[in-house]
């Protein structure tokens, strides 16, 4: 590729991405709608269920792989995620495996080290160069039909969740519940990309700069503990101890419970055992 066309790529599409923009701007409404209770309600729920959509599922599940789940519910909490208005989940698993497969290297798009804050932040998907779906790392879920057609077509969950929101709260649910909640829910998952890899703690050497952060673990059900997550990334639990809370764990023992998930894969003993000051020899469950 040449320097001009690598440029073009790689430089901020601000037409394209109209959308992200409006729902930033789409927040402002709240100085002219108010706010009700069941609004302020509706956007946290709607942030709970949406942030566990793509850390459980988008990221867990579809870039990890780390439990078993039948083709209706790994399609329903693939629908679900797309309301999250984070783009499809073949785009996001597969940004994701080429995200750990460079972890902080010159090809890695979305690293503190060498992009930069904001870049890592936000700045990366609003490039051509994170615009295609590399199917080629996922093939695993490209061969489903459903999973190929959400990802072409991201946009009809959030419009579905906008418009029932709307004709059921008018203007006010409608920015409480989808606008504020949905930028909100952005930024907590962006942190992932930029602040856990420059604020916390480091607990394994893994040759990137993943830390874990406890206030981002909570903001994002789990996801701070990203250093545990760095070493080993095919386990469905990323609190490894039982002091650090995974909120995204707790919810996905639960589904295992109701039968709606399986095999939940756990942190292996020699793993936990490299931890300073730690002789575990068993698995956590």
């Amino acid at each position: 590729m040449s320097k001009r066309k690598r440029a073009r790529e790689d430089r901020v599409d601000w037409v394209r991405c109209w959308p992200f923009l409006a729902l930033h701007l789409g927040c402002l409404g709240a100085f002219f709608t108010g706010v009700t209770t069941a609004a302020i309600v509706t956007a946290v729920v709607l942030y709970v269920v949406r942030m566990f959509a793509i850390t459980g599922f988008y990221h867990r599940y579809f870039s990890h792989r780390t439990f078993r789940a039948s083709r209706a519910v790994q399609f329903a909490m693939a629908l679900i995620g797309t309301t999250a208005v984070q783009r499809g989940p073949l785009w996001w698993s597969a940004h994701h495996r080429h995200h750990h497969a460079v972890s902080d290297r010159e090809d890695d798009l979305h690293s503190p080290r060498q992009q930069g804050f904001w870049r890592s932040h936000v700045g990366w998907f609003m490039t051509p160069a994170a615009y295609r779906t590399d199917e080629r790392r996922v093939g695993d879920w490209a061969k489903y039909p459903e999973l190929r057609f959400l990802d072409r077509h991201d946009w009809i969950g959030p419009v579905a969740l906008a418009t029932i929101l709307f004709l059921a709260g008018g203007w006010t649910m409608l920015v409480w519940g989808f606008c504020v909640s949905t930028v909100v829910l952005y930024h907590a998952t962006y942190t992932i990309n930029s602040l856990a890899h420059r604020i916390g703690s480091r607990r394994y050497e893994t040759g990137d700069d993943s830390r874990n952060n406890f206030v981002l673990a909570l903001l994002t059900l789990g996801e701070g503990w990203h250093n545990n997550h760095h070493r080993y990334a095919a386990s469905a639990r990323q609190g490894f101890f039982w002091w650090e809370i995974d909120l995204t764990y707790y919810g996905l023992r639960l589904l295992a419970l109701l039968g709606l998930i399986r095999d939940l894969r756990p942190v292996p003993a020699r793993v936990l055992a490299e931890a300073p000051g730690r002789r575990l020899r068993k698995e956590l469950p």
